[in-house]
């Protein structure tokens, strides 16, 4: 791979990147391996260049956000990996609408709605991930999806043009989008909120932080949500329903907090995690029928 001509791209366009770095830092559930570079990316024109040069010298890339939906196995990844972080993390407001980087934190996005007065994003907030990774595969909570907010993006296409889609056009549906599965690359997302009461806003954020408190195993690492949720039922309830709360593969359970949670009890592997949720899968098809689908992405 040419980390030299990389590396001059990178000068020119004021991107940081750092050669083999270990990724276990960068996913919330805290393991993997080394990627062979790291650049933080600092604007969609930044991204579109980097990617189209990855793309024509073929050298291996992926996207990364806050990490809290991936899995990186143990071996890392072979190749670069494009960090949508706290360099490309801006959030601007206009009346009622909010413009925000990819890289922005989704709860930012919250706080600073609720600050302005805005309603329509309390049940999102505590997702732990990027506003561009919650677009990405409609993340939601309680009811509410990112499709009930969001009304257009800009996003980098399979040519490498930065282009801009509207709601209608997006495919959104369970954890899916027009961007899953894709090479199209999400820059920027701009949601259309309503007015309300910044007191009342903060009381429900408040309120939803303390359901996933009592409800969620927040003080171990994890991926969120292990399992998608299987047409006619509950993946926790299956799982519940098989006796596999605390199921362990070496530092991997099955949370006994919330069976819905595959956590890092501290020393997981990716090996662990992965053998762990083919173990419940297994076992849920025998004795329930249902085919759980993991809902984190394996970065490979």
């Amino acid at each position: 791979m040419d980390i030299n001509g990389l590396t001059k791209l990178c000068e020119k366009l004021g991107c940081r990147i750092t050669p083999e770095v270990s990724l276990k830092e960068y996913i919330t559930f805290k393991f993997g391996g080394p990627c062979r570079a790291l650049i933080n990316v600092n604007s969609a024109m930044s991204a579109a260049e980097l990617i189209k040069y990855m793309k024509q010298n073929s050298i291996k890339y992926g996207i990364l956000g806050r990490g809290s939906n991936v899995l990186v196995s143990d071996e890392g990844f072979d190749g670069v990996i494009l960090l949508f972080g706290s360099d490309f993390a801006r959030i601007e407001a206009k009346g009622n609408t909010i413009r925000c980087d990819a890289g922005a934190l989704l709860a930012s996005a919250c706080v600073r709605a609720q600050q302005l007065g805005l309603k329509g994003m309390e049940n999102l907030f505590g997702i732990p991930g990027t506003v561009g990774g919650a677009l990405y595969m409609n993340a939601g909570a309680y009811g509410s999806e990112m499709k009930d907010v969001v009304v257009c993006a800009e996003y980098i296409d399979e040519d490498c043009n930065i282009k801009t889609i509207s709601r209608d056009d997006m495919e959104l549906s369970y954890r899916s989008s027009f961007f899953s599965g894709s090479d199209r690359v999400i820059t920027s997302v701009t949601m259309e909120l309503e007015s309300g009461d910044p007191d009342e806003i903060k009381a429900a954020m408040s309120e939803c932080m303390a359901k996933r408190s009592s409800k969620q195993p927040l003080d171990y690492p994890s991926a969120g949500s292990t399992f998608k949720r299987p047409e006619g039922s509950y993946a926790s309830l299956l799982i519940d329903q098989c006796g596999l709360k605390g199921l362990t593969c070496g530092g991997a359970m099955v949370s006994e907090k919330h069976s819905g949670f595959v956590i890092n009890k501290g020393y997981a592997t990716c090996a662990d995690v992965l053998e762990l949720c083919e173990k419940v899968k297994k076992i849920v098809k025998e004795k329930t029928g249902f085919q759980l689908e993991l809902e984190p992405v394996i970065l490979s």
